[in-house]
């Protein structure tokens, strides 16, 4: 095989990269995408418009000009990216369904063809001993659905628990573990807040009840689980540690405000039934006490999506800014995110800084004891442009594992690590200008190279099963 690199050879020398210390027993192993990302085939057998189509086709909105009308074609090549999964030895797959293919409306009538495509890469996931991890929403509103309101009314919580009902009644008898929604806090704070994400509302505090209906509909969603008998069912929230600029008053009462509306204010109510602030609660719409008992409903596990900690301190319009999520933050919030010193960057620009993650598990363990279930990794992992001889890739990824396995050995229980991502993709507000994969795709061709952190996530992956290299 010929790679943009020039040819590929296929044995890494792996001698030079340290062995990852072995993880329990039973520990899963996996990694993630999401249908808006990958898919493609917008407008093919029925599949409706989400709000990131309509976000795209603005312009200025996405970095370079482009759409995932085609991405990464996987709603044609499945077959192949499973080869690819089998290949490189994965027990569990997470992938998202789009909403917005199999309910074009939102709710209403369901399109056939669909829920159909999943119930194939389900049937085929299962044939291949992968573990299929469906997530329900992983950003893509139908767009309909956002014309009336989107999240900010809490009529699209109970449509989400329509949809999850639907889904589950066809996937259901073969899921191992559901994920209701990945990362509130981006839809609310970068969609709704920020306006640089879909659905591009530049409402800042005003988007909270964003948040509060995604939550809501969370909960309406894991009791429509429960009802078709599901009995792994999970959330994917965006965690991280939030460090103060200095001691200083200023910079600590930033710094705490920040990691309340980023971290708390999604993990609170969900592990705790409330909310971390009175003050914040009483902005939110609706019945709040009573949704929250929906909120809460028990999980079996916990997801937890890292890839670096936030450096925070009091406004100060002379600092260079810092960004949320690769997105620059507007003047006038009670914070300044700034760039954290003497760490190396991936291509993004995030700062690389594993012990984060161990830290961000062990307060989570301090901050809600034994209301904290089973913990999963849902997403870990770095953009670097080398096409397909990406050592900083295979650095990064060994050093987050060695990281989390410090966590487990302390006796935090975290059950699996998926990784961030299977295949380059349509990276949302970037477009196609960061590649997060283990497997390299040519944009104009579709071909698919693995990369040498595929082969080396490969040997980890023997190895943890106590094969050879």
């Amino acid at each position: 095989m010929t790679s943009p690199d020039g040819p590929t050879s296929t044995n890494i020398p792996f001698a030079n990269v340290p062995e990852v210390p072995r993880f329990p027993d039973g520990f899963l192993w996996g990694v993630s995408t999401s249908a808006f990302q990958i898919e493609g085939a917008v407008d093919e057998d029925g599949r409706g418009p989400s709000v990131w189509d309509a976000f795209a086709a603005r312009p200025d909105s996405v970095k370079d000009g482009s759409d995932a009308a085609v991405a990464t074609g996987h709603y044609h090549r499945w077959p192949e990216d499973l080869a690819l999964l089998e290949e490189l030895g994965v027990g569990a797959y997470r992938f998202s369904v789009s909403w917005p293919r199999v309910l074009p409306e939102g709710g209403g009538p369901v399109n056939g063809p669909g829920l159909d495509f999943y119930d194939r890469l389900v049937d085929a996931l299962c044939e291949a001993g992968i573990q299929p991890v469906p997530t329900l929403f992983h950003w893509d509103t139908p767009l309909p659905l956002e014309e009336r309101g989107g999240w900010l009314e809490r009529d699209t919580a109970r449509r989400f628990a329509d949809y999850a009902d639907t889904v589950a009644a066809r996937l259901g008898d073969r899921v191992a573990h559901w994920t209701t929604l990945n990362e509130p806090a981006e839809v609310t704070l970068l969609g709704y807040g920020l306006g640089e994400h879909a659905p591009g509302r530049r409402l800042l505090f005003d988007a909270l009840p964003a948040a509060h209906h995604q939550l809501l509909g969370h909960g309406l969603a894991v009791r429509a689980l429960r009802a078709r008998g599901a009995r792994s069912v999970g959330v994917a929230n965006s965690h991280g540690p939030v460090w103060s600029l200095s001691d200083g008053e200023e910079d600590r009462g930033a710094a705490e405000f920040y990691d309340l509306v980023t971290n708390r204010m999604f993990a609170d109510p969900l592990l705790l039934g409330r909310y971390p602030d009175d003050g914040l609660a009483a902005l939110l719409p609706g019945p709040v006490e009573d949704d929250l008992k929906v909120i809460s409903e028990p999980l079996d596990w916990y997801g937890v999506n890292y890839y670096q900690p936030t450096l925070v301190g009091a406004p100060d319009p002379e600092a260079p800014a810092g960004e949320f999520a690769g997105i620059g933050m507007p003047a006038g919030l009670p914070f300044g995110i700034r760039e954290i010193p003497g760490k190396e960057r991936t291509g993004f620009g995030w700062a690389v800084v594993p012990e984060g993650l161990p830290e961000t598990l062990r307060t989570f363990r301090e901050r809600y004891g034994d209301r904290l279930p089973p913990v999963m990794i849902t997403e870990n992992g770095c953009a670097y442009p080398d096409p397909v001889h990406d050592r900083g890739r295979v650095d990064f990824l060994r050093a987050h594992l060695c990281a989390l396995h410090e966590a487990v050995a302390e006796g935090i229980d975290v059950r699996g690590y998926f990784v961030w991502s299977l295949m380059d993709n349509f990276e949302w507000a970037e477009g196609y200008r960061q590649r997060f994969g283990l497997v390299h795709v040519d944009y104009g061709t579709l071909e698919r190279t693995p990369k040498d952190s595929f082969r080396w996530l490969r040997h980890v992956l023997r190895q943890q099963r106590g094969g050879s290299r």
